[in-house]
């Protein structure tokens, strides 16, 4: 039995469907058990519980973005082994995307507000990358996640010591993104010019100072 090739229409229907999901499930579907696992909820004080909620919605934010790169570039990839690998870890970013909501619920929190401008702004992002080459692309997935890396060793440093269930999180996306750009590395990826990194730099720098409030 032969797979069915999908129609212009049918791609744009999926990649549709794609951000509508991302954007709007209140309970995405994760493959993986959260690694908050049965670690209770420290005591933290309305101080601290906000501090969290807003770094959680920095990460919740992070995983929005990271679909919507990953599914931009997979879009447009021309190796259709570059495409699988794209949508592999996209698979392991809605297991962040879950264990990051559901925390948010927990600290009686919220996801950012704009989370479809994150998502269409990381859609047209990844899809130019992917544009241009498929190498290029991967190098994209590298610089992004060592930048996502460096910021989640900064929330590891910021969220509250009792809060034990968000670090747990973290730390597990932590090792994710490192292997995620391990594998965009052994891929092919090519490095990206100084510009545009600094460039990156300071876009997720702008994302993290409005998503921590809205």
């Amino acid at each position: 039995m032969t797979a069915r090739t999908l129609s212009r229409l049918d791609r744009t229907l999926v990649e549709i469907e794609r951000a509508l999901l991302t954007m709007f499930d209140p309970q995405p579907a994760a493959q993986r058990a959260s690694p908050a696992g049965d670690i209770e909820n420290g005591d933290l004080d309305e101080h601290q519980r906000r501090h969290a909620g807003g770094l959680m919605r920095i990460n919740h934010v992070g995983e929005v973005c990271a679909q919507a790169l990953y599914f931009g570039q997979a879009a447009v990839a021309r190796d259709a082994g570059v495409r699988a690998h794209l949508l592999d870890a996209a698979a392991e970013e809605t297991d962040h995307l879950a264990w990051c909501g559901e925390r948010l619920r927990e600290l009686g929190d919220r996801p950012s507000l704009l989370n479809p401008l994150w998502y269409g702004g990381a859609y047209a992002i990844g899809a130019s990358a992917g544009l241009i080459s498929d190498s290029l692309s991967l190098g994209f997935v590298v610089e992004t996640e060592r930048q996502v890396e460096a910021h989640l060793d900064g929330h590891l440093d910021q969220l509250p010591a009792a809060d034990q269930r968000s670090r747990a999180i973290v730390r597990q996306m932590k090792e994710d993104e490192a292997r995620h750009a391990e594998h965009a590395q052994a891929a092919g990826g090519t490095p990206l010019p100084a510009p545009v990194t600094r460039l990156m730099r300071f876009a997720a720098g702008v994302m993290r100072a409005v998503a921590y409030r809205v």
